[in-house]
C-alpha cells in the first residue's frame, strides 16, 4: 500500500473509532480484584435472605472487522453485570444491574428478594456451594494485549489488507482483544476470583471460486501468528479455484485443526452424565429389553489415540480456576488411550447419584504429536483433506450423528500429496465412530478456548456434492 493509501486508511479507522487520529495508547479501566471483591462482599452483607449468591463480570472488548480489503466496522465495549440470587428455603430468583452506582446495586438486592419470596420451589434445588480449593496460579493477563491501542490494531488490519490486495484477492475477518474479570461469592463463605486476556484473529481469503479460512486464539496478541496466517490462506486460496467434483462416499480424511476442533467440540459437549444415565446420550448403555443401564464410562470406544483433558492450565490457554457457579475448574482426564473416563456431573444430577459434581467440560485439550499436517498427507495414499467444517448441525442427538459441510478449501490427496482442489461436500457421520476410526495425530494449536491437533480418520461417510465455497 502506498504511502498516501496508508494515511487515508489510518485516517478512516481513527474516525471509525471517533477518537482522535494521534491517539499512540490506552489505559486498561477494567474493575481491579480488591474493588470487585468489595462489591460483592458489600453485596452480601447488605442482602436479608436466608442465603444469597452474587456473581461479578467486568470486561474490556474491541473489535475490528474487515472485508474486501478495508475495515468495514470498529466496536469498542465496556461491560459490567452484577447479579444477586436469593434464597429462602428451596424458593430463588435472580436480579442483575449493569450500574456501579450502590444505590443501583441495593436496589437489585431488594428485587432479587421479593422475587425470590414468591417464586415457586425448585424440585432441582441444592444447597449454597461450600467454599472450594482452586489450583494455587494465576490465570494469563497480558498487559499490552489489555492496553493495545485503536491505532496499533488498525496497522495490523491495515498490514493484512496490505498482502491480500497484492495477492489479488479478497481478504476478510476480524481482529479482537479482550481483557475480563469475574468474581464470585456467596453467604457460605464462598470466594473466588479471575482474571485474564484473550486475542482473536480469523482471516477469508477469496478468489474467484477459491477460498481459504482459518482462525487463531491466544492469551496475547503477540502470539497470534497473524501475517504468517494471511499468507498461507492467501496460497490456500489460490490453490483451490476451478474444484473437480468428487463421489460421494466413504473416504480416509485428514482434518486441519480448526475443521476438527469444531467436531471434537461436539463429542465433549454431549459427555452429560445425567443425559447418559437417562438414556439419551450416545454414552447411555442400553440392554436387550431396550432399558437404560448405567452408561459407557470406562469402555474401550475411541482410538487408543485419542487423549482428552479438561486443562486450563494449558500452557496455551492459561484460562481460570473456577467456574460462574463456583466449582473449582480443574485438570480433569475426559478420555484415556481411548477410554472414557469421566462424565458431566452437575451439582443436582452427582447429588442424585453420589458423585462429585464436575462442572463444565472446559476448556477442551486434546493430546497431540511432533507431526505436521503436512506428515499426516504424506502418510496418506489416498483421502480427502478438509480445511473447514461448516454448518455442523445433529441429525440424530441420542447416536451423536451429525452433518455438516466442507468449505473453505477442500482438496484430494493422492500418493501422500494434495493433487487437486475438490468441491465441496456434505457429511452424514457419527462422531463417536469418527473418533473410534482416528489413526494419527499432528501437533496441537488453539482454536478458541480449545488445543487441538490436527487428525486423520481411515473412513469419514460423504453423502453428497454442495454448491457451498
Amino acid at each position: 500500500m502506498r504511502n498516501g493509501n496508508q494515511k487515508s486508511f489510518l485516517f478512516i479507522y481513527c474516525q471509525l473509532l471517533i477518537i482522535p487520529s494521534v491517539t499512540l495508547a490506552t489505559a486498561c479501566t477494567l474493575l481491579s480484584e480488591d474493588q470487585a471483591l468489595s462489591l460483592v462482599e458489600s453485596a452480601i452483607q447488605q442482602s436479608e435472605a436466608e442465603g444469597v449468591f452474587v456473581s461479578l463480570s467486568s470486561s474490556e472488548s474491541a473489535l475490528s472487522r474487515f472485508s474486501e480489503n478495508q475495515i468495514s466496522q470498529n466496536i469498542n465495549q465496556n461491560r459490567f453485570k452484577l447479579t444477586i440470587t436469593s434464597y429462602f428455603g428451596k424458593r430463588s430468583a435472580s436480579a442483575s444491574t449493569t450500574e456501579l452506582d450502590l444505590e443501583a446495586i441495593k436496589e437489585t438486592i431488594r428485587r432479587s428478594e421479593e422475587l425470590a419470596r414468591i417464586a415457586p420451589e425448585d424440585p432441582e434445588w441444592v444447597p449454597l456451594l461450600e467454599p472450594q480449593e482452586y489450583e494455587q496460579r494465576l490465570p494469563a493477563f497480558d498487559e499490552r494485549t489489555a492496553t493495545l491501542s485503536p491505532l496499533r490494531r488498525g496497522e495490523i488490519v491495515q498490514r493484512v489488507c496490505a498482502l491480500a490486495a497484492q495477492a489479488g484477492v479478497e481478504g476478510s475477518g476480524t481482529l479482537s482483544t479482550e481483557a475480563f474479570l469475574q468474581v464470585v461469592g456467596n453467604s457460605q463463605g464462598l470466594r473466588a476470583c479471575d482474571r485474564g486476556t484473550e486475542a482473536d484473529f480469523s482471516f477469508t481469503a477469496r478468489i474467484e471460486d477459491g477460498s481459504g479460512w482459518s482462525q487463531r486464539t491466544a492469551f496475547a496478541l503477540a502470539q497470534l501468528p497473524i501475517e504468517s496466517l494471511t499468507k498461507q490462506m492467501i496460497e490456500r486460496a489460490l490453490a483451490s479455484r476451478r474444484p473437480r467434483e468428487v463421489s460421494p462416499g466413504i473416504y480416509p480424511v485428514v482434518f486441519d485443526g480448526a475443521a476438527f476442533a469444531e467436531l471434537l467440540g461436539w463429542v465433549i459437549w454431549n459427555m452429560d452424565a445425567r443425559a447418559a444415565d437417562e438414556g439419551r446420550s450416545f454414552m447411555s448403555c442400553t440392554d436387550e429389553t431396550g432399558q437404560t443401564g448405567s452408561n459407557r464410562v470406562g469402555e474401550q470406544m475411541f482410538s487408543p489415540l485419542v487423549q482428552v483433558q479438561r486443562h486450563p492450565a494449558h500452557p496455551l490457554l492459561q484460562l481460570g480456576t473456577c467456574f460462574g457457579d463456583g466449582l473449582s475448574n480443574h485438570y480433569l482426564d475426559v478420555i484415556k488411550d481411548g477410554i472414557p473416563q469421566t462424565l458431566s456431573y452437575s451439582r443436582y444430577w452427582a447429588q442424585q447419584q453420589d458423585k462429585r459434581p464436575t462442572g463444565s467440560m472446559f476448556p477442551i485439550v486434546m493430546t497431540g504429536s511432533g507431526h505436521s499436517l503436512a506428515d499426516l498427507i504424506a502418510q496418506t495414499e489416498r483421502g480427502i483433506l478438509v480445511n473447514r467444517a461448516w454448518y455442523v448441525r445433529y441429525v440424530n442427538p441420542k447416536t451423536l450423528e451429525v452433518t455438516g459441510m466442507t468449505r473453505d478449501g477442500t482438496f484430494w490427496i493422492e500418493e501422500g500429496q494434495i493433487a487437486y482442489p475438490i468441491k465441496n461436500l456434505r457429511f452424514n457421520q457419527s462422531l463417536p465412530d469418527m473418533l473410534r476410526d482416528v489413526d494419527a495425530l499432528s501437533t496441537v494449536q488453539r482454536f478458541g478456548s480449545s488445543v487441538v491437533p490436527g487428525v486423520r480418520v481411515r473412513a469419514f461417510n460423504f453423502s453428497s456434492v454442495t454448491d457451498s465455497v
